[in-house]
C-alpha cells in the first residue's frame, strides 16, 4: 500500500512538472513571437524597399513631361549622382553609394575614439578602481546607455556644434554652424561608449582570479597583468561589445541627422565639412507616407540592413581569425 509520504512526493513532482511545462511553453511562445516580429519587419522592409525598382509612380518628370515616373534604376540608385532623373525633389540627388561611404567613415572614426576609452574605462571599473568608485562609474555607464538618442542630438546641436564651429574659426575654416562630420563622430562616440564599456566590463569581470594571481606570482606588474593577461583573456567579450557598438552607430538616425548637416555633396572626408549618412538620408525631408519619396526610404533602409549584416559578419570573421592566431 502506497504511503501518504510517497503519494505527497509524487503529487509535488507532478505539480512541479506541470509548472515547468507551462513556463517552458510560455518561453517558446515568447521566442516565436519575437522571431516572427523580426521576420515580419525584414519582409516589410524588403518588399517596400524593392518596390521602387519595379513600379512606376505618379509624378511629374520635368525632362520628358510624363506624368509617370519610371522605376528606379538600381545602378543609378547606388552609384550615380541622381537616382531618378527628372524627378522633382532633393531626395533624388545623389545615390546612396555616397551615404554608404560616409556612414562607414563616420562609424570608423568614432570607433577609433570609443574603443580605447571604453576598454580602459571597463578595466578601471572591473579591476582597478575601489569598490565604491567602481560602483559609481558603473551606474554612470548604465545611465548613459539609457539616455534617449534625441537627448544626445540636442547636446550635439547645442554644445558640440559650437565647439566645432570654434575649431573651424581657429583653423580659418567656415563651417555650417558646426554641423559637420566631426560633430557626427563625437555624437556617435558618446552614444556607443556606454554600450561597449558595459559589455567589456562584464567580460573583464569574468576573467578568473587564478589567472591574475598566476601572472602576479610570475613577477608581472599589475599593469602588465591587466593589459597583457586580463585584456587578452577578455578579448572575445570586448569584440562582442565592439560589434554591438558598431550596430548602434550604424543604426542611429535622430542624433546624427541633427548634427551631420545632411550634405548632398558626395563623399566627405573633411572633418569640418557637412556629411550625410544612410540614416540621416532616411529622415531628411520625409513628408507623406505614400509615393516614391516614401518607398525609396525603405530602399535605403534595406541597404542599411545589408551594410550592418556585412559589417557584423566581417567583424565576427576577424574575431575568429584573431582567436585562432592566439591559439597557435
Amino acid at each position: 500500500m502506497q504511503s501518504v509520504k510517497s503519494y505527497v512526493t509524487q503529487a509535488n513532482i507532478r505539480k512541479k512538472n506541470r509548472t515547468d511545462a507551462i513556463f517552458r511553453n510560455i518561453f517558446r511562445i515568447a521566442s516565436l513571437l519575437s522571431a516572427s516580429f523580426v521576420i515580419i519587419v525584414i519582409i516589410v522592409i524588403s518588399v517596400k524597399g524593392i518596390t521602387p525598382f519595379i513600379k512606376s509612380y505618379e509624378g511629374y518628370n520635368n525632362i520628358t513631361g510624363d506624368i509617370l515616373l519610371s522605376p528606379v534604376n538600381p545602378f543609378k540608385f547606388l552609384v550615380k549622382s541622381q537616382w531618378l532623373e527628372g524627378a522633382v525633389g532633393a531626395s533624388s540627388d545623389y545615390g546612396v553609394g555616397f551615404s554608404i561611404i560616409n556612414t562607414i567613415i563616420a562609424v570608423f572614426l568614432s570607433l577609433i575614439l570609443t574603443v580605447p576609452v571604453a576598454v580602459l574605462t571597463a578595466l578601471l571599473i572591473a579591476k582597478v578602481a575601489p569598490k565604491r568608485i567602481a560602483a559609481f562609474l558603473s551606474t554612470v555607464v548604465e545611465l548613459l546607455a539609457s539616455i534617449p538618442s534625441i537627448i544626445y542630438g540636442v547636446i550635439g546641436l547645442g554644445v558640440i556644434t559650437n565647439m566645432v564651429s570654434w575649431i573651424g574659426e581657429v583653423f580659418n575654416y567656415q563651417t555650417a554652424g558646426g554641423l559637420s562630420l566631426l560633430s557626427t563622430v563625437i555624437v556617435l562616440f558618446m552614444m556607443t561608449l556606454p554600450t561597449i564599456t558595459a559589455v567589456a566590463e562584464t567580460s573583464i569581470r569574468a576573467v578568473k582570479n587564478d589567472i591574475i594571481e598566476g601572472s602576479l606570482a610570475l613577477s608581472a606588474t599589475p599593469m602588465q597583468t591587466y593589459f597583457k593577461v586580463v585584456l587578452t583573456s577578455a578579448k572575445s567579450g570586448i569584440f562582442a561589445g565592439i560589434i554591438l557598438g558598431v550596430g548602434r552607430a550604424l543604426g542611429e538616425a535622430t542624433a546624427v541627422s541633427m548634427v551631420s548637416g545632411n550634405s548632398f555633396s558626395g563623399v566627405t572626408v573633411n572633418l569640418l565639412a557637412t556629411t550625410s549618412t544612410l540614416t540621416s538620408r532616411m529622415l531628411l525631408g520625409i513628408k507623406e507616407t505614400s509615393g516614391i519619396d516614401y518607398d525609396i526610404r525603405f530602399s535605403v533602409g534595406l541597404v542599411l540592413m545589408v551594410v550592418i549584416l556585412v559589417t557584423n559578419i566581417g567583424l565576427k570573421a576577424i574575431m575568429k581569425k584573431v582567436g585562432r592566431l592566439d591559439e597557435n
